[in-house]
């Protein structure tokens, strides 16, 4: 059965074109519509008229797919989207989603039953394994990854772990380990590219044995310093792909009587609050985690109200931030 992604891929234009052509076909230039409708009947994409007519009333609500409602990464966004929705008059509903598709489909049903006009996905896209745009559910995705689908606005989450090991290695560290997070999760594979390509601009070998998957938790981190702990050679820095994760490994490695920053430099990603007051405070990247959450909600609303946008991705900058974690090797 054909969809709005084949529609768009064959008129060689947007998705939200496509779907501004089939509700608001006044708003799209004449070229583009008449692409638009030869793809159409190329592909014989029907349109769900209900759903369509259905969606004509506004709700002033969306909702926002959260993986992991407790991370304080999260947190951040959401006050972001908050700040932004209560400006223009709309209502937040969180669904805990935890990195089930079953679960976004089913919150995703108050879009179509006009509980909510649509939806921000704060879970990275995973081809086949994530929601995918739909022609009746706006959809944008906020601190996601490269090659979303759909509208997206993001960090270059592969340049700042470059920056980050780049400074290690500035530091007089040539064995750096890397505490990444869930295998599988296009976050980790972004930050392990950069991490991989700093070690061979330096020409450093890359050693898988210095890889320990976590999943993003305080605990996964602990877990780690024991397998660090115990290494014969081991890394003189981490690079964690996360703050949660490097705080538990600061103290796991304190457990084992490994002295942080002395013995071994730790580095974290994200800046939550409690980088700055971790021992010994964290360095790590500074994600912009309140504009992501406020650019994702305004570019959603563009989406809802119709609006041709302008770019369907935003890159947003970072700030990296180093603090007492990470001195010169001695």
């Amino acid at each position: 059965m054909s969809n709005i992604r084949e529609v768009s891929r064959v008129a060689g234009v947007s998705i939200a074109t496509v779907s501004r052509a089939l509700s608001h076909p006044e708003k799209v230039s004449k070229e583009a519509l008449a692409k638009v409708n030869a793809a159409i009947e190329k592909v014989k994409y029907r349109p769900n008229m209900m759903a369509r007519n259905f969606r004509a009333v506004r709700a002033y609500s969306i909702v926002v797919l959260v993986p992991n409602i407790s991370n304080l990464f999260f947190a951040t966004v959401i006050r972001g989207i908050e700040d932004a929705a209560q400006q223009k008059g709309y209502s937040v509903l969180l669904g805990d989603t935890r990195d089930s598709i079953a679960r976004e489909r089913d919150y995703t049903k108050l879009v179509e039953t006009r509980q909510a006009d649509g939806v921000l996905q704060l879970r990275p896209h995973v081809p086949g394994e994530s929601l995918e745009p739909e022609t009746d559910i706006p959809m944008v995705s906020t601190c996601g990854c490269e090659d979303t689908p759909y509208p997206s606005v993001r960090i270059d989450n592969a340049g700042a772990a470059g920056e980050i090991v780049q400074y290690l290695i500035g530091q007089g560290h040539r064995r750096i380990g890397v505490l990444a997070g869930l295998h599988d999760n296009p976050h980790s594979r972004d930050r392990l590219r950069g991490y991989r390509e700093s070690l061979q601009k330096a020409g450093i070998p890359y050693d898988p044995d210095l890889l320990v998957n976590g999943d993003f938790t305080m605990g996964s981190g602990l877990r780690a310093a024991s397998h660090f702990a115990r290494m014969k050679n081991r890394p003189t820095a981490i690079f964690s792909m996360n703050d949660e994760m490097a705080i538990g490994c600061i103290q796991g490695l304190k457990s084992a009587g490994i002295r942080v920053p002395e013995d071994m430099s730790i580095t974290g990603f994200d800046d939550i609050e409690f980088a700055r007051y971790s021992d010994p405070p964290l360095t790590t990247v500074a994600q912009p985690a309140e504009e992501l959450g406020r650019i994702g909600f305004n570019t959603l609303l563009e989406l809802i109200e119709g609006q041709e946008l302008q770019q369907t991705e935003t890159v947003l900058p970072y700030e990296f931030i180093v603090r007492k974690s990470t001195p010169a090797l001695s």
